[in-house]
């Protein structure tokens, strides 16, 4: 496989690794960055909230959203594709992602930090050719599609397109690269067709996004059409429908992604049947079903591999993740049900602290069962 996980199914890998190997702090200084990103674009959720905040800039609401995308998860997703490479040019892809969060966050001037993102999504793209060539698989081809729908985004945002609607184009960077990741993981369990199905179901999601840019009354519906038919094909063919039955880190991976997938149909129905959503109480709902019941619930659910695989270092399965997974979901109900969908303030203010303190604690918990791994 071209994946560092690519030997490893996530609803069944085990939670142990070999011992580390030499430049796994080399590569977790990549990470400093992204959590730098993600410490920020909770800092600006909090504002967004009207809530407390430990910091207060005017610059980090605007770039909240991109922070968290490309800062965050964009950075972590470019360091997997980087090891997985193998080569030291890799690198780049998460070096810049890295640094054009940090300048975000940073006095420079709003355009430096822009266009150094461009660059990192640019690197990125240039990740997968290498590994397209190694091995010709679909997953590949998925995984890019998905990233130069991030390059996109950042290039129109870099032309003064606003955030709202690039909304579509974020979306796809992400769910395209989960896709894959999971096609590349599961592909026994999803058939021998999996691969060309998936990557026609990629193909439409890519016009859906480009048509709703060019032509968003028609072109909104259409999107959450494919979207509703890309993750109703993943969650039907992925193994976590069946593993959901069993016991320990098999369940908890599968609990995790059925969750995801849920709340990424939210957000295609969301689309559908509304239409565009740009502001207001339906880009509330899709922005947090997509980015944080879909990406995170994802990030949750491989985390006990990921991590071991990049960093060398174990991260074993204990029941504790369990509660920030309940935490996450819990509170997105609270803030997309309660909050937007019956109008109560108390109640979306209330929902996305709980969203704040559910991925704090999630990284809170993963250190802590990191820890008692090695202390053994």
């Amino acid at each position: 496989m071209t994946s560092t996980l690519g030997a490893l199914d996530p609803a069944t890998a085990p939670a142990t690794v070999q011992p580390a190997a030499p430049g796994r702090w080399r590569r977790a200084v990549f990470l400093v960055p992204a959590g730098v990103a993600m410490l920020a674009g909770l800092d600006a959720a909090l504002m967004l909230l009207g809530l407390p905040a430990p910091v207060s800039t005017d610059r980090l609401p605007d770039v909240h959203g991109m922070l968290l995308v490309f800062g965050f998860v964009g950075t972590t997703i470019a360091l997997e594709r980087a090891v997985a490479l193998r080569r030291p040019a890799g690198f780049a892809a998460p070096g810049l992602l890295g640094a054009g969060g940090l300048l975000l966050v940073s006095p420079a001037p709003l355009v430096l930090g822009r266009g150094v993102l461009l660059g990192g999504a640019v690197a990125l793209v240039g990740v997968y050719v290498p590994l397209w060539r190694r091995q010709r698989d679909d997953s590949v081809l998925v995984q890019a599609f998905g990233a130069v729908l991030g390059v996109g985004a950042l290039a129109l945002w870099l032309g003064g397109v606003g955030v709202p609607v690039l909304l579509p184009w974020l979306m796809g960077f992400v769910v395209l690269t989960i896709g894959g990741e999971r096609l590349e993981l599961a592909r026994l369990a999803m058939g021998p067709t999996a691969g060309t199905v998936l990557l026609l179901l990629s193909a439409v999601l890519v016009a859906g996004v480009t048509a709703a840019l060019l032509w968003p009354g028609a072109g909104y519906p259409l999107l959450g059409v494919a979207l509703l038919g890309l993750v109703g094909w993943l969650a039907f063919h992925d193994v976590a429908r069946r593993l959901v039955r069993a016991d320990g880190l098999a369940r908890y991976m599968a609990l995790c992604m059925l969750a995801g997938y849920f709340w990424l149909a939210v957000a295609g129905t969301t689309w559908a049947l509304g239409g565009a959503a740009t502001e207001g109480v339906r880009y509330d709902v899709v922005v947090h079903a997509v980015f944080l019941g879909f990406t995170l619930s994802m990030i949750m659910a491989h985390a006990p591999v990921i991590l071991p695989a990049v960093l060398r270092r174990p991260l074993p399965y204990r029941p504790a993740l369990l509660a920030p997974v309940a935490l996450l979901h819990l509170s997105l109900v609270l803030r997309l049900w309660a909050g937007d969908a019956l109008g109560r303030q108390s109640a979306w203010q209330v929902g996305g602290a709980l969203n704040v303190t559910a991925l704090l604690l999630f990284v809170a918990t993963a250190a802590w069962c990191a820890s008692t791994r090695s202390r053994r």
